[in-house]
């Protein structure tokens, strides 16, 4: 008989199926983000779950594009990494390349082991991937894109043809109407890169997760201001749609920028072309709302109530409405600005909220009746009209809704910040109230 073989021992499995299993799960999850058109941001989010890693994504330009994070020190460490003369050595850059053009960066901090080369190979091919697909439509161009938005800014594009060609250039079609947004962002503290890039950046971005053929543009009428303006034009009517485009713009913006905040307004669907400039300045007056009242990041025009007996004097009659609001609230802004603070301009606002109740205001604003009292008498020396009398808060609260119609922000000094003892901080001589 020939001898007994021995018996084959069992080989262990290097890798239990279990082990790949979870290991399979979030490139899966990235894989599906990508083909889902889920949106740069949460492809980003996806990558960063399969390195394991915090991830800053960066186009050719080196602005910032996404941010997924663990925690805000991660978010700094990798800002400090791409500042000029700062060596890291616990980052690494990553060149994304769509053939032999490329497209971006990936900066990356990891968290545990750096992953393998043939992973990191598939996540960098991914977000390459979506990057490009997020340049379109068509790679239109900034200037035509923000030629157009001008031009719609001007109360639309008259002439048919013209908006044919204007629209032509960044790859898109407006003739049948479409939905405007308008996004601010200021900063809380100062800043010192290129916010304004990443604003835009960031709600362009966002629109275009939700309406591929999306565009967006800074508005250049306040350049000399703080806040940074973008808007955003979706070639679509339907209002689903444009109702998801602005919360994710609202959502991005708060997720992407920290230390900033946010207003976002959105028009009322515009059904034909000629309706895409009315639809623009309501954008415009539901963000200055949104911004002014600071209850609300995001707001539809449909919400903003009695502001929108104001909207033709916004456009047709600004100075009308200008004139208005220096016969009425002016005097309290310019008395809050000497005095670096908002106490007259947010008594009144919360006095008028609070059905001129002196108790409740002073509920409201956490400080005394007596200080409520003596800062009403100063409205009605500075303004010449009596709180106590209901035509003198009829006039005070048009004008501060005039101020909103304007994009005028009330003033915001030491008084709103934490240790100010409900906005009571005595300055130059201003006596204690």
């Amino acid at each position: 008989m020939p001898p007994r073989r021995p018996a084959l021992s069992a080989v262990p499995d290097p890798e239990p199926a279990s082990e790949r299993t979870s290991q399979l799960k979030p490139l899966e999850a990235l894989s599906s983000a990508v083909e889902s058109g889920a949106g740069l941001f949460e492809v980003v989010r996806a990558a960063a779950r399969v390195l394991d890693a915090s991830l800053v994504l960066l186009d050719d330009a080196g602005a910032k594009l996404a941010v997924a994070a663990r925690s805000p020190a991660d978010e700094r460490a990798l800002s400090e990494a791409g500042a000029r003369g700062s060596g890291r050595s616990d980052t690494e850059e990553i060149e994304l390349r769509v053939g032999d053009e490329p497209v971006g960066r990936l900066r990356a901090r990891w968290r545990s082991d750096p992953p393998e080369t043939a992973v990191l190979a598939l996540v960098r091919t991914l977000v390459a991937a979506e990057l490009e697909r997020r340049r379109g439509p068509e790679r239109a161009s900034r200037r035509a894109v923000g030629s157009l938005i001008e031009a719609l800014m001007s109360r639309g594009v008259p002439d048919a043809g013209e908006l044919v060609e204007r629209t032509r250039a960044v790859g898109i079609d407006l003739s049948k109407g479409g939905n405007v947004i308008v996004a601010r962002a200021h900063p809380r503290a100062p800043s010192e890169d290129d916010w304004r890039a990443r604003v835009l950046a960031v709600a362009e971005g966002a629109a275009r997760s939700v309406a591929a053929g999306a565009i967006a543009a800074p508005l250049g009428r306040e350049q000399h201001l703080p806040p940074a303006e973008v808007m955003v034009v979706v070639p679509d009517a339907d209002e689903s749609l444009g109702r998801r485009t602005a919360t994710a713009v609202a959502r991005e913006l708060e997720a992407a920028l920290r230390g900033f905040s946010f207003a976002v307004g959105r028009g009322r669907p515009a059904t034909t072309s000629e309706r895409l400039g009315a639809a623009a300045d309501e954008a415009l007056l539901a963000a200055n709302v949104a911004e002014g009242e600071g209850h609300r990041t995001l707001l539809d025009f449909g919400e903003i109530g009695a502001y929108r007996v104001l909207l033709p004097y916004m456009r047709h009659d600004a100075a009308e409405l200008r004139h208005f609001y220096a016969d009425t609230v002016e005097p309290l802004v310019a008395y809050d600005e000497q005095y670096e603070t908002s106490n007259l301009v947010r008594t009144l606002e919360t006095f008028l909220a609070a059905d001129a109740v002196v108790a409740d205001t002073a509920e409201r604003l956490f400080t005394h009746r007596h200080t409520v009292r003596y800062r009403l008498e100063r409205i009605r020396d500075l303004c010449g009209l009596d709180v106590n009398s209901s035509d003198g808060r009829e006039k005070l609260s048009l004008g501060l809704k005039a101020m909103r119609v304007l994009g005028i922000a009330e003033p915001a000094g030491p008084a709103l910040e934490a240790g100010t003892e409900a906005g009571r901080v005595p300055r130059r001589g201003q006596p204690e109230e």
